[in-house]
């Protein structure tokens, strides 16, 4: 089943990816809502922690409602996503040490990008999208301090993908098919998240008093 789900993702991922190059709307709405529970089922039958599983759905949700360009589907989209946020955080809090070159290097990064975008977002997403910022940040550098390089990869993409949504909803300047690069950076970076905390956790298995109550008990 396990293998099933994940070439199902991958045909999903291409579906989605291929009908953003070339333009068609309908292929980009029916496969992005599919992509974060294939994944999510994948990381479930495979072991995952709970919360890593909860971090995806969470991202589904976001998925979703982002498919409106509606400013309360938007921000609720944002809401979904930093919950999920919230339990990549919870989940990398007990594994590694602190990194102090990463963490100045991510704190450069999110000053200057919360700095350069704060006069061109609309007034009432500043305080939001900073906040936000803050919190992908956050996962980030515990991704890459706590679980890795795969992770870490994973967190750092994920901060170019919304960071290049921002940059849309600021009216900056856009690359062509912009929509293309958010879902090509972002689906890496899902996916590298759930690759590298299930490779961490097979390397270093995790005491049954940390991990235990998080862990799925499906085999």
């Amino acid at each position: 089943m396990r293998p099933l789900l994940l070439a199902a993702f991958g045909l999903t991922a291409l579906v989605d990816l291929g009908s953003l190059a070339a333009g068609y709307d309908p292929g980009h709405l029916v496969a992005k809502p599919l992509l974060m529970p294939l994944l999510a089922g994948y990381a479930a039958l495979s072991g995952a922690p709970r919360l890593l599983v909860a971090a995806l759905l969470f991202g589904w949700g976001g998925d979703v409602l982002l498919l409106s360009d509606a400013e309360p589907a938007f921000l609720a989209g944002m809401g979904s996503f930093a919950a999920g946020h919230v339990c990549y955080l919870v989940l990398f809090r007990a594994r590694g040490t602190h990194q102090p070159f990463l963490l100045a290097g991510y704190g450069v990064a999110l000053t200057t990008t919360v700095a350069s975008l704060w006069p061109d977002l609309p007034a009432d997403l500043r305080v939001p999208v900073a906040g936000y910022s803050l919190l992908l940040t956050a996962m980030a550098y515990r991704a890459g301090s706590r679980f890795g390089l795969v992770t870490g990869l994973g967190g750092g993409l994920f901060m170019l993908s919304d960071t290049l949504i921002a940059t849309g909803v600021a009216n900056w300047p856009q690359p062509p098919r912009p929509d293309l690069w958010i879902m090509l950076t972002y689906i890496a970076a899902q996916t590298l998240l759930v690759t590298g905390t299930l490779r961490a956790l097979e390397a270093r298995p995790c005491p049954a008093a940390t991990y235990g109550e998080v862990r799925s008990t499906t085999p």
